[in-house]
């Protein structure tokens, strides 16, 4: 290698870093971040560290209200239609397999998590002793994710009482 082709190396790298240092600096007086009194969000644990405040008290998870107001107007055409959204991992028909998720024909006044051929995550197999009935099934559409904390159901729930009640109601005719 000669001393010409050295020199263009070192050259090249020099100018690669002048120009980042300029970008650096025509960049910091374009944008003005605003800096932050104190930490928007602390890692779990962090609470007491310079500047930290403690992390707040986990809340419980929020109750729907008592769906048998509901249950009185509840209309199970419209909750079979409302129900469409479950098709893409539910099946509803006597006989039919299991999809992503159990089929969810005759479930009303049986144990949770006992569908014949269907693995459970843990969250609901926890509550397995209990049987789905108009309320327990009103928390679970509600927020499924509340009711069995890591559940492998990713529905984000039906936040009106009435689409919760219609929909119930069309299980409640499954048999």
């Amino acid at each position: 290698m000669s001393a010409f082709e050295l020199n263009k190396i070192i050259a090249s790298v020099l100018t690669a870093m002048i120009v980042a240092m300029v970008t650096g600096i025509v960049a910091g007086g374009v944008v003005h971040p605003a800096r932050l009194e104190k930490p928007a969000y602390l890692p779990p644990g962090a609470e007491g560290e310079a500047g930290g405040t403690p992390a707040p008290a986990t809340a419980a998870p929020e109750a729907p209200p008592p769906i048998a107001p509901f249950m009185e107007k509840a209309d199970a055409t419209r909750g079979q239609t409302i129900a469409k959204v479950c098709l893409q991992c539910h099946t509803f028909n006597k006989g039919e397999a299991n999809k992503i998720g159990p089929n969810l024909f005759d479930i009303m006044d049986e144990n949770i998590a006992t569908v014949p051929g269907y693995t459970f995550s843990g969250a609901l197999l926890a509550d397995k002793d209990k049987k789905w009935d108009p309320d327990e099934l009103n928390q679970w559409l509600y927020k499924p994710q509340d009711f069995a904390h890591g559940t492998k159901m990713t529905f984000a729930g039906l936040p009106k009482e009435q689409d919760r009640a219609d929909v119930i109601a069309y299980l409640l005719t499954l048999k």
